[in-house]
């Protein structure tokens, strides 16, 4: 029991050291700028702080109860969707799941926020959410079908890019940036763990093990598009004309620091019980008819759902009553202050941090590393991402500052490029590129940087909030697909070179 205790105990304090190493750059830039280039309200920046604790704290249990429960529950079903060895219900457990994972995922929450906030309700949060959900659905049940039908992911993708691209002719530039925002925001930390889970149990279908492994990889950018595509949906079929947007600022002038807290905690605690309830319902009906786990591991469960209900109403808390309000404070005013530059200076160094401190970062480098025995090293891939998502959130400043720049401009060749290197790099490499997307726009991605980008555009005469703020997670999302490729075209060429000079010494 005490060895279950210190166990329990050295995964807590990891955790803690992730997250906290993942808020506290962003911390130090927003304290530096306070002193400097934007001095803020003293009431403001100390909310800023306790939302920073609460993200902090929140995010720590959050992320512990998905490793004890949300991730078992994944398992378990991947487990019995292979013992069932039937497709149609493989199909619909996808369905089902993608939803109502989709509908629980905190990320998603924070990005339909901002887009009810800044439409003033017109596009609601709830609207956003079921129906990302159920594209997410659909797609994960499409994505779980082809690792058991052994369909390419290449081919796959090729096609749902080239859906998405005829899409894109007829969506409105505002629902445009919020369908590819959708999909960076839905594969965050509570979905991508359940994803992965699902379809290692699903690839054990299978009878080649090797291809087992590779397509195990690529379920999370499958079910990435399912974001994209009801979104741009919506826009074809809405009868509203054109909807603006901008930001209120009553925020600046508030004199209360703990009152945003009080007011928000109980509407947030409401969301976050209504979005995992579905889950646990799912678990205890899956538990009396198909798991018949022990007294002991379905404890286990109940706990980690527990800390995961708790950690995800602190982490919202923080990051609605404190957290973002200072990143659209601190993008408005660095952008009035006339000076183009800083704003995309800042906007690198923000995107730079971000991703360096992104915990779930460090997995993927270290799987890569593993993958390829060596050849790639960790150091390399960091670098490449990090330079990476740098440089796409300075392009989305670009973009809010130059009117003439669209979303799509960086979109459209990028995803092309991306597509066309699948058909050339390694196939494992592929996989785990599509996947990275969810990997680099966490939690930070979702909250203060895309609330800097609102703020930003909201400061830019001829800039959208809706059309131009939005975007930038996308951005994000679609930089480690190609950085990944890159490197598996790298290694590729390393491996052929090896073998080509070892055929040389045996000659």
């Amino acid at each position: 029991m005490n060895n279950e205790r210190l166990v329990f105990f050295n995964v807590l304090i990891s955790k803690f050291k992730e997250v906290l190493y993942a808020v506290l750059p962003i911390t130090i830039i927003v304290l530096f700028l306070n002193f400097t280039l934007t001095p803020f309200e003293t009431p403001l920046i100390i909310r800023f702080l306790i939302g920073a604790l609460l993200i902090i704290l929140g995010l720590t249990i959050f992320l512990l109860g998905v490793d004890i429960g949300v991730s078992s529950i994944g398992n378990y079903m991947g487990e019995t969707l292979t013992k069932t060895n039937k497709i149609w219900i493989v199909g619909v457990a996808g369905l089902i799941l993608g939803f109502f994972i989709s509908v629980a995922e905190p990320d998603l929450h924070i990005l339909a926020g901002q887009v009810g906030l800044v439409t003033s309700g017109l596009i609601s949060k709830a609207e956003i959410v079921v129906i990302v959900s159920l594209g997410i659905g659909a797609l994960l049940s499409f994505g779980l079908v082809r690792i058991v039908y052994n369909i390419p992911l290449y081919i796959v993708m090729s096609i749902l890019y080239g859906l998405i691209s005829i899409l894109g002719l007829f969506t409105s530039p505002e629902f445009l940036a919020i369908a590819f925002d959708a999909s960076g925001a839905t594969t965050g930390a509570l979905t991508v763990p359940f994803m992965l889970a699902l379809a290692l149990g699903v690839s054990m279908l299978k009878k080649d093990s090797k291809a087992s492994e590779k397509d195990s990889f690529g379920l999370v950018g499958v079910a990435s598009c399912g974001a994209i595509i009801p979104v741009m949906l919506r826009s074809i079929f809405s009868t509203s004309d054109q909807i603006s947007a901008a930001l209120e600022y009553d925020i600046i002038n508030t004199t209360t620091i703990i009152g945003p807290f009080i007011k928000k905690a109980p509407q947030v605690a409401f969301e976050a019980i209504l979005a995992l309830l579905p889950l646990i319902l799912i678990f205890l009906v899956s538990q009396k008819i198909l798991f018949h786990l022990s007294k002991r591991a379905f404890r286990k469960v109940i706990i980690g759902l527990g800390f995961t209900l708790i950690g995800l109403i602190m982490f919202l808390t923080g990051v609605n009553a404190g957290f973002m309000d200072v990143g659209s404070v601190a993008g408005h005013t660095l952008a009035s202050l006339g000076n183009n530059s800083l704003v995309l200076i800042i906007g690198f160094i923000l995107g730079l941090v971000t991703i360096l401190a992104e915990p779930a970062v460090y997995v993927l480098t270290r799987q890569i590393e593993e993958v390829t025995s060596g050849s790639v090293k960790r150091s390399l891939v960091l670098l490449a991402l990090s330079l990476g998502v740098g440089f796409a959130v300075a392009l989305s400043m670009l973009r809010i500052l130059v009117s003439e720049i669209q979303l799509w401009h960086y979109l459209l060749p990028g995803f092309l490029i991306s597509i066309i290197m699948s058909y050339y790099a390694p196939k494992l490499f592929v996989g785990i590129a599509f996947d990275s997307g969810g990997v680099a726009s966490g939690p930070m991605t979702a909250t203060f940087i895309l609330a800097f980008a609102h703020g930003v555009a909201d400061a830019i005469e001829g800039a959208n909030v809706l059309a131009d703020g939005f975007g930038m997670i996308a951005m994000v999302a679609m930089t480690p697909i190609i950085a990944l490729e890159i490197l598996g075209l790298v290694f590729k060429a390393k491996t052929k070179k090896g073998g080509l000079e070892q055929h040389g010494q045996q000659r």
